[in-house]
């Protein structure tokens, strides 16, 4: 049998997923962030699901999703009803997943071309 490693193609990808922290390619983020498969947002201003709201919203416009994962922490809590829906009215798809599945998910969508952003809400 042959074995080959396969690494991932020209986009940001999720190398670990810790308690505190992700890793993306080489590089550890300890807050909050946003990521494209072509560009990474630091310090997105949010430290817990109950924090979301229409406000948060604009920053991950700007990545032009056509669907969003929204990573809680190590477990999934679902934010407001208000954040959901002005994604869902514009047409984005919105998941809510603890952050290993947000990361595991993410990946395989940018493998496949997909728009996806992923909102990783990290402890501070």
């Amino acid at each position: 049998m042959d074995l080959s490693l396969d690494r991932p193609g020209n986009y940001l990808y999720i190398r670990r997923v810790g308690p505190r922290s992700v890793t993306v390619v080489d590089r550890e983020f300890t807050a909050s962030f946003l990521l494209s498969p072509d560009r990474a947002v630091e310090n997105w201003p949010v430290a817990a699901s109950s924090e979301l709201d229409a406000s948060h919203i604009e920053a991950i416009l700007e990545l032009k999703p056509e669907l969003v994962i929204v990573g809680t922490g190590e477990r999934q809590v679902f934010p407001a009803a208000a954040f959901m829906a002005g994604l869902l009215r514009k047409g984005i798809g919105v998941e809510v997943m603890d952050n290993g599945a947000a990361a595991r998910t993410y990946d395989l969508l940018a493998a496949e071309s997909r728009r996806v952003v992923a909102a990783f809400i990290l402890p501070t």
